[in-house]
């Protein structure tokens, strides 16, 4: 039986960086110099990685300065165009019905702060699925993923065959598990404090 790792999340310790400043994404960053680019510093995704665009000539401080501001603009960018719940209920609404027949008829979702030892949950006598807000600004399809795991739980409670197969039909089922898996991993990590400048 796989290993879900939407009820293992390990809580994060008290020093990680809030989810508006430190997204999954930014330890997967590609810094790109260029001759040509004198002061502007610019930065996009591009899949899972982060792409930051900086002048040739900035010094590694510089980048590392850089790397985090850009690092924080995009999250507080993809914020943003998180959804509401309205907008969730409607993304539920959209995913059950292509990848459980429709069978899946939650009676609310949302959004909550509370949830810190997982990424989302449902409570099947209410018809309730509630999303950790430390999904915002993770791929789409890594929340597409969670949401269609908790309606699939609408079906069926437990983690058996039958649950596990009835996310077979998502396409992206294992990437989104992979890298759920390793956002957990990265939070166990041993953060260093900073290299002090002397």
């Amino acid at each position: 039986m796989p290993v879900d790792p939407l009820h293992s999340a390990a809580r994060p310790p008290r020093s990680a960086p809030s989810p508006l400043s430190r997204t999954p994404e930014a330890d997967a960053v590609e810094v790109r110099r260029s001759s040509r680019r004198r002061r502007t510093v610019s930065a996009y995704r591009e899949g899972d990685r982060t792409v930051v665009l900086i002048p040739a000539r900035m010094s590694d401080a510089e980048e590392k300065r850089w790397i985090s501001v850009m690092l924080d603009k995009l999250a507080a960018q993809e914020s943003r165009r998180m959804p509401g719940d309205s907008e969730l209920a409607g993304r539920a609404r959209r995913l059950s019905e292509q990848y459980l027949a429709g069978r899946a008829r939650p009676a609310g979702v949302r959004w909550v702060t509370n949830q810190n030892t997982r990424w989302g949950s449902c409570t099947p006598a209410e018809g309730s699925i509630r999303l950790s807000h430390r999904l915002q600004g993770m791929p789409e399809y890594v929340v597409d993923y969670v949401l269609l795991h908790e309606l699939a739980h609408l079906l069926v409670p437990g983690h058996g065959p039958e649950f596990w197969r009835l996310l077979e039909s998502y396409p992206r089922t294992e990437r989104a598990r992979g890298y759920l898996e390793g956002v957990v991993a990265a939070d166990r990590l041993p953060h260093l404090p900073a290299a002090r400048s002397e």
